[in-house]
């Protein structure tokens, strides 16, 4: 709890204090080693490093790349976070302390994201320079988040069951075969999430192999149709989330 608590204090300090350098060091402070693996911890004298804005990728020593081996980096996280944990700094000077809750903070972080394709994919197209995720589709950017245009009959037509499930409830009554409908609405919008997950994560391979190549054009080709891949997922998961819910209230009454 402690640290947690004191994790959270550092990543409000470090925006609004000047800790984090513009960029990771090359070299080890201490010892002028290279930093060939995380620019967090120097593996030769062990020393922590300045806090850094690095990406997700860097703070494990990773090329950005969509496949990942998960429990390489599970083991990688173990790793580097007992080495950065601020018990070891304890006698440390007080800016390598401070630096060791960065680190950590940090490290938390890019663990939570990197484990989790689909949010690797989105935090990935983040740093490629897609607008991505729920931030770039409330209500007041509607008109660049409109829904899938082959959805669009349906989704009105489902917006019309939702409403009469809802006036069905305020008057206490049931109906038996709207609930089943809505129910294989929820079924099928399941099924194509786990198409567009399939989707994604064999145009994750493909934009690793033309990273790889150098084939700039495969690559924002494939970028761009994982953005409209997110785009869709996103909005089908809404659906199943308003669908569950009037179903679960349904049930409820």
């Amino acid at each position: 709890m402690r640290l947690r608590l004191l994790i959270l204090l550092t990543r409000i300090a470090l925006k609004m204090t000047s800790v984090v350098t513009t960029s990771a060091p090359a070299a080890c402070w201490a010892c002028s080693v290279a930093l060939d693996a995380s620019p967090l911890l120097c593996a030769a004298c062990g020393k922590v490093q300045p806090a850094a804005e690095i990406d997700y990728f860097r703070a494990f020593g990773l090329p950005r790349r969509l496949t990942l081996d998960l429990a390489a980096l599970e083991r990688e996280f173990h790793r580097l976070s007992r080495r950065l944990h601020p018990d070891r700094f304890a006698r440390a000077t007080a800016e390598e302390q401070q630096w060791s809750l960065a680190a950590t903070a940090l490290l938390n972080d890019a663990y939570r994201t990197l484990r989790d394709p689909i949010q690797r994919t989105e935090y990935l197209l983040k740093l490629e320079g897609f607008e991505i995720g729920e931030e770039f589709a409330g209500k007041n950017k509607s008109a660049k988040r409109q829904p899938p245009a082959d959805l669009l009959e349906e989704v009105f037509e489902l917006n019309m069951q939702l409403e009469e499930m809802r006036m069905n409830r305020k008057m206490g009554e049931s109906d038996p075969a709207l609930h089943s409908e809505l129910t294989a609405v929820s079924l099928r919008f399941e099924s194509e999430l786990a198409k567009l997950d399939s989707g994604l994560a064999e145009k994750g391979a493909a934009w690793d192999a033309s990273s790889a190549a150098g084939d700039d054009a495969a690559r924002a080709a494939a970028a761009k149709d994982m953005a409209a891949q997110l785009d869709r997922r996103r909005y089908l998961r809404n659906l199943v989330r308003d669908v569950n819910e009037a179903l679960t209230t349904d049930k409820e009454s």
